[in-house]
């Protein structure tokens, strides 16, 4: 098994990347996004949930997290966390079962402020980008699946998403182990982790 981390700033392309892994390795990949690990505020009402801060590595259950990738690597199944942008709270009735594959992907902006799950992977990829074309991937994300107004979008990226990318997402990326820049669109970066994904598998077999 083989576990690789992807990190990157929001809106940076890390699931463009994240496909064209999936794409290469036809199956026997399991996908585990960072966000349906957010702690489940449903106890505080819809306001106060959709002005918390989504973009600090305390708004994520890391414990759960490493717990399941732990699971995974022993070859037991998973109940993932199901959690909603609309409700901004964890389903309490609806989980998602995943079983341990060749490739697990851990895909997440936080995922490399947490030392305990840095210790867990193989593979550490940082997505770069530049600011202003994750601003407006951003934007046009948060509109059309999460039904937020462009005032709205930018009022957070002012007042979370900047600050939090530059106290904690930026600085992770000295704990990559390659560096894709230009998001996911850098073809010759994506073929190089490509081949150091084949290469490691074979490695491990």
């Amino acid at each position: 098994m083989l576990i690789i981390g992807i990190a990157g700033g929001t809106g940076s392309g890390k699931t463009t990347v994240v496909q064209k892994i999936v794409e290469r390795m036809k199956g026997d990949v399991v996908v585990i996004p960072q966000d349906s690990y957010y702690k489940d505020q449903s106890h505080l009402p819809l306001e106060a949930r959709q002005e918390l801060n989504f973009d600090h590595p305390d708004a994520i259950d890391f414990d759960l997290l490493v717990d399941q990738l732990k699971q995974l690597k022993s070859g037991m199944t998973i109940d993932q966390p199901v959690y909603s942008y609309l409700t901004c709270s964890r389903s309490k009735a609806e989980t998602v079962k995943v079983d341990p594959a060749h490739i697990i992907i851990v895909e997440g902006i936080l995922i490399f402020t947490c030392k305990k799950l840095i210790d867990q992977l193989d593979i550490k990829v940082y997505v770069d980008a530049d600011d202003d074309d994750r601003l407006m991937r951003v934007i046009a994300r948060d509109i059309m699946e999460r039904g937020k107004s462009v005032e709205k979008v930018l009022d957070r990226y002012e007042k979370t998403v900047k600050p939090m990318h530059l106290q904690f997402i930026a600085p992770s990326k000295r704990y990559a182990d390659i560096i894709v820049p230009q998001g996911g669109h850098n073809e010759v970066a994506i073929n190089i982790l490509l081949a150091t994904i084949e290469k490691a598998l074979k490695e491990k077999k």
